[in-house]
C-alpha cells in the first residue's frame, strides 16, 4: 500500500517530513503513527492506513514534497519482500523491535468506535453556533478534555473539549460556518489500547534517532518586518536543530524577535522548538509583557497611515454578534431613557477610608459598582416588574435576580456575564462576584451558565470617563442601568435649615427601559429608589 503526503487544508500544497517513527522492515499497526509532517498551517502525526511491514521510505526527513507524493509503502502481507527507497538507504530489520511488536500482537486489547461530535447547546435561547477555529486536523491525536475547536454564539465564545481519547477522523463543518445546535461537526475514532502496547510504542519512539537536517529555502526568512534588527532566518537560529514551517508561521504572526527566539527552551527532540514551546512563551509574555512589547503595542494602537486610501477591516465574529444583537434589541424594545444625578459623598468617604483595609482582609477591591449593584438588587425586589421579560403577551416576572455586569474586552468586544442569585449577596459578596466575572470574561474562562438567564443589566461606561449615556437594553430583559463617572461638582445642600453650596462627588445614572412594560412612572420610581438607597448609605450597616 502506498502512503502519500496528506492534504492538510485547501491552501496547503506541500509538506515537510519532520521525523520518521519507523524504519524499513519495522512492523506497523493500522492507525499507528509512522511519521510526522509540517506545513505552513500545522504540524501533525500521520498514522498508517493498514497493518503490515514498512517496506520503503521514499522521502527522507527534512525533505519537502507536494501533496499526493508517495512517501512510503507498507506491505500488508507482512512478507520480507522489502523495497529500497534509494541506493544509499539500507534495509535494517531490527529484531528487537520485531520481537516487541510480536509482544504487542499477543497482548493487544483493541476496541474501535466512532464518536460523533455535535454543535453544543450553550443556553436555552441559543439555537446556533459558529466554528471560529479548529485546534485539531484530520488525523490528529486528541486526548479526553483536550480542546478540539472554538465556537461563538450570540451569548459567548467558548472552547469545546474532546469527550474521549482518539484520532480526529472527520471534520464536517469548516471554520466560520454557522450551524444549528445538534449539527454533527466532527467524528473521532476512539481507540482503547492496553498498557502493554502503550509502553512498547513509547520505547520504540524513544529509540528513533533524530537526524539533523539542513532546512530548505522556504525556511530562510519568515519575518515580514524588513528592519535588519528584526529579520530572523534559519541560519541565525542555528542553535536550534529545526524550525518547522508551522513554528515559523507562529513566530512571524506573534512578532517574536531573534533575541526572544533564542530565549525559548525547546522541549522537542535534540532541543527542537515545538509549537507548544512557542505557545507557552507567548502566554508568559502576555501575562508579563516586556517594556519593549508594551511600547510596540502602544505604537500600533496610535499608528495612522496618512493618505487617501481606505483600510478595510473585516469584523471578527464577536463584533458581528454584537451588531446583530444590538439591532435586534433596537427593533424589539421601545427604548425610553431617564437620567438623574446621585450625591455619593457617604460612599465616597467610606471607600476612601476602608478600601485598603478591606483588600487586605478579604482580597476584594471595593469600587462604586458594588454599591450600585446592591442598590439595584434592592430596587428590583421593590419593583419586580423591572426584573421581568416579555413572552408574546405574557409577562414573565422572575423571582430571583441574576444581575448582568457588562464587561468590555480588548480590542472592541463586549460581553454580559451574570451574578446568579445576586439577591442573596451583600455588598462584599457582590464586589467579589463583579471582579471574578470581569477576570473570567477577559481570560475566556466563562461558562455558558455565566452568560444566560440574566434578569437585569448594569453597564459602567463611567470607567472610561463618560458622564452619562443611553445604553441599549440587553435582550430579553426590559431595562438596563448606565453608570457614569464620578465627578466633583458644586451643589446646593441644606445645613441647619440654610441652603449652602458644597463640593460633592456626583454620579449620573441612566435607566433605559422597555416602554412595552416599564412606563415612565415605574421607570422613574425605580431610578429614584436606587438614588435614595445610594445617598442613604449607612456604614454601620455595611
Amino acid at each position: 500500500m502506498e502512503i502519500v503526503m496528506p492534504k492538510m487544508g485547501e491552501s496547503v500544497t506541500e509538506g515537510t517530513i519532520i521525523k520518521w517513527y519507523k524504519k524499513i522492515g519495522d512492523a506497523v499497526e493500522k492507525d499507528e503513527i509512522i511519521f510526522e509532517i509540517s506545513t505552513d498551517k500545522v504540524d501533525t502525526e500521520v498514522p498508517s492506513p493498514a497493518k503490515g511491514i514498512l517496506s520503503s521510505i521514499l522521502v527522507p526527513e527534512g525533505d519537502t514534497v507536494e501533496v499526493g507524493t508517495v512517501v512510503a509503502t507498507v506491505d500488508e502481507n507482512g512478507t520480507a519482500n522489502i523495497l529500497q527507497g534509494n541506493e544509499n538507504q539500507s534495509v535494517d530489520f531490527n529484531s528487537e523491535s520485531l520481537v516487541k511488536d510480536e509482544t504487542v500482537e499477543s497482548n493487544d486489547e483493541l476496541t474501535n468506535g466512532i464518536i460523533e461530535i455535535a454543535m453544543p447547546k450553550m443556553g436555552e435561547s441559543v439555537m446556533e453556533g459558529t466554528i471560529i477555529k479548529w485546534f485539531k486536523k484530520v488525523g490528529d491525536r486528541v486526548s479526553k478534555d483536550e480542546t478540539m475547536f472554538e465556537i461563538s454564539t450570540d451569548k459567548v465564545d467558548t472552547e469545546v473539549p474532546s469527550p474521549v481519547d482518539g484520532t480526529v477522523s472527520e471534520i464536517l463543518v469548516a471554520e466560520q460556518e454557522t450551524v444549528e445546535v445538534g449539527t454533527l461537526v466532527a467524528k473521532i475514532s476512539s481507540l482503547s489500547i492496553s498498557a502493554v502496547k502503550k509502553e512498547v510504542r513509547k520505547q520504540l519512539t524513544e529509540e528513533v534517532k533524530d537526524i539533523p537536517v539542513e532546512p530548505s529555502a522556504m525556511h530562510e526568512v519568515f519575518r515580514s518586518n524588513k528592519s535588519e534588527k528584526n529579520i530572523v532566518n534559519q541560519k541565525e537560529a542555528s542553535a536550534h536543530s529545526f524550525l518547522s514551517p508551522l513554528v515559523l508561521n507562529i513566530i512571524q504572526k506573534e512578532n517574536i524577535s531573534l533575541d526572544e527566539l533564542n530565549s525559548i527552551q525547546g522541549t522537542g527532540l535534540k532541543g527542537r522548538i515545538t509549537k507548544n514551546d512557542v505557545f507557552k512563551y507567548i502566554e508568559e509574555r502576555v501575562t508579563q509583557p516586556s517594556k519593549t512589547t508594551v511600547i510596540q503595542n502602544q505604537e500600533q494602537l496610535v499608528k495612522f497611515a496618512t493618505g487617501s486610501g481606505v483600510t478595510k477591516i473585516p469584523m471578527d465574529n464577536i463584533r458581528q454578534k454584537i451588531m446583530h444583537h444590538m439591532i435586534k434589541s433596537r427593533d424589539t424594545s421601545v427604548h425610553v431613557n431617564e437620567m438623574l444625578e446621585v450625591d455619593i459623598n457617604k460612599i465616597y468617604d467610606f471607600i476612601k477610608k476602608n478600601k485598603e483595609r478591606i483588600f487586605n482582609e478579604n482580597g476584594i477591591k471595593l469600587t462604586y459598582m458594588a454599591f450600585v449593584a446592591d442598590a439595584c438588587v434592592k430596587a428590583l425586589k421593590k419593583f419586580p416588574l423591572v426584573n421581568s421579560t416579555i413572552d408574546g403577551t405574557t409577562i414573565l416576572q422572575k423571582n430571583f435576580v441574576n444581575l448582568g455586569i457588562a464587561v468590555a474586552m480588548e480590542p472592541n468586544g463586549l460581553i454580559v456575564p451574570n451574578i446568579k442569585g445576586a439577591e442573596q449577596r451583600n455588598i462584599l459578596g457582590l464586589a467579589k462576584a463583579i471582579n471574578d466575572l470581569a477576570t473570567n470574561a477577559r481570560s475566556k474562562q466563562l461558562s455558558p451558565d455565566d452568560i444566560t438567564n440574566g434578569t437585569f443589566t448594569i453597564t459602567n461606561y463611567g470607567v472610561f470617563g463618560t458622564i452619562f449615556g443611553t445604553p441599549i437594553i440587553n435582550q430579553p430583559e426590559v431595562a438596563i442601568l448606565g453608570v457614569g463617572t464620578v465627578t466633583k461638582k458644586p451643589v446646593v445642600i441644606e445645613v441647619e435649615g440654610t441652603d449652602t453650596i458644597a463640593i460633592r462627588p456626583i454620579m449620573a445614572l441612566t435607566l433605559s427601559h422597555d416602554h412595552r412594560l416599564v412606563d415612565g412612572m415605574l421607570g422613574g420610581q425605580f431610578l429614584k429608589f436606587v438614588k435614595d438607597t445610594l445617598e442613604a448609605f449607612n456604614e454601620d450597616k455595611f
